[in-house]
């Protein structure tokens, strides 16, 4: 008996999204379903006072793929906002990422010859040569000034525990440059939709059916029953019901103010190294697009504890969860008729870019091989 749909795509992320759009442009019907209230994923953008709030934490698109920036501006044009962050430590305002501005501010160094000297000094004394952990990682690439007053305190927030107590695994490398180039990432390509990332995913989704406030699993037989196939981008434990255990994840939780100013930190984004402020980061969401807004949003970033109540951010890929997902991966191999894509099914942090190519390439196996 033929279904009413060829698939069902659970998820309106960015996997769920170009994979839809794909099947679709290839003569596929497709019915994409989303447990949100809106379309999107982490990318989507909530419109407040005029202002595109990036509603689960900034994103910035970057890659040096071509061809994937030009399959994302067939949707969007994108602006040219460069992501140039700070960091507020003990009082004191930091480039970043770790550049000559920043050996400046911390040294005095004006040559790259001088700051090299500096951190090979400090590797030297207070580094080792098989770290332990991520203390012990981060003195051995950096030196003791860099991690002290730019990386210790704030990944203690961010994941919760001391960095005594985190794999070194964590940091395989911090990027050093030794040129006056507050650019945080190296990519040729980068922007920020003009209109925000929803102008994004309403292009990719345009003409597809979709349903919002909808939850696979309230009722995945009858889902299962009217698509050929499914795609989904969820949590692959909980695809399984958890029935091997629960992934671990970081979450995140947001604070946003309304302010009655027109630039409120002159800037993006500010991380706020110090253990004395529990937000990890201050987000001014007018400067990802140059707005002029009278008024202003902040968004302050906290991390917290991930339960399967919180939204899933970062996964802790350490040796005992890495176990567990590779079970949970040789289970999905075994589901017929099921394409697993995204963060969440593959249990590892990707950047947008990485997330479509991801998409482009299942969704031209998929259809080639119909």
């Amino acid at each position: 008996m033929k279904k009413q749909y060829d698939y069902l795509i659970i998820g309106s992320g960015l996997f769920g999204s170009v994979f839809a759009h794909e099947a679709t442009k290839a003569g596929k019907k497709c019915l994409v379903i989303d447990k949100r209230e809106h379309i999107g994923g982490n990318i989507y953008c909530e419109n407040i006072e005029g202002i595109n709030v990036h509603k689960y934490g900034p994103h910035i698109f970057h890659t040096n793929d071509k061809a994937i920036w030009d399959y994302v501006n067939q949707f969007v044009d994108f602006n040219n906002f460069i992501y140039s962050p700070m960091s507020f430590s003990k009082g004191k305002l930091y480039n970043l990422p770790f550049n000559m501005n920043t050996f400046y501010q911390l040294w005095g160094t004006k040559t790259p010859q001088e700051a090299k000297a500096k951190i090979d000094e400090q590797i030297t004394t207070y580094g080792t040569k098989n770290p332990q952990n991520l203390e012990e990682q981060a003195l051995s690439l950096v030196g003791k000034d860099i991690y002290h007053n730019l990386i210790k305190e704030y990944t203690e927030k961010q994941w919760g525990r001391k960095a005594t107590e985190l794999p070194a695994f964590i940091i395989k490398r911090l990027p050093v440059r030794f040129t006056f180039d507050n650019n945080y990432f190296n990519d040729t390509y980068q922007g920020i939709p003009i209109g925000g990332y929803n102008k994004l995913i309403e292009g990719l989704l345009e003409g597809i059916e979709v349903i919002t406030n909808t939850d696979y699993f309230s009722d995945r037989k009858k889902f299962n029953s009217i698509a050929n196939k499914v795609v989904y981008s969820g949590k692959i434990d909980e695809y399984f019901d958890y029935k091997l255990g629960l992934l671990e994840y970081r979450s995140l939780r947001f604070e946003n103010e309304v302010l009655d100013t027109e630039n409120f930190q002159g800037n993006a984004g500010i991380n706020y190294n110090d253990a004395s402020y529990g937000f990890t980061r201050i987000i001014e969401h007018k400067h990802f697009e140059f707005g002029k807004q009278k008024k202003t949003i902040i968004t302050k970033e906290y991390p917290c504890e991930w339960n399967p109540s919180n939204e899933a951010f970062y996964p802790i890929n350490d040796d005992k969860n890495q176990t567990l997902f590779e079970e949970y991966h040789k289970l999905s191999l075994k589901e017929e008729n099921v394409i697993f894509g995204g963060r969440l099914s593959e249990y590892k942090y990707y950047d947008m870019h990485q997330v479509i190519a991801m998409a482009l390439t299942r969704s031209k196996k998929e259809l080639n091989n119909d």
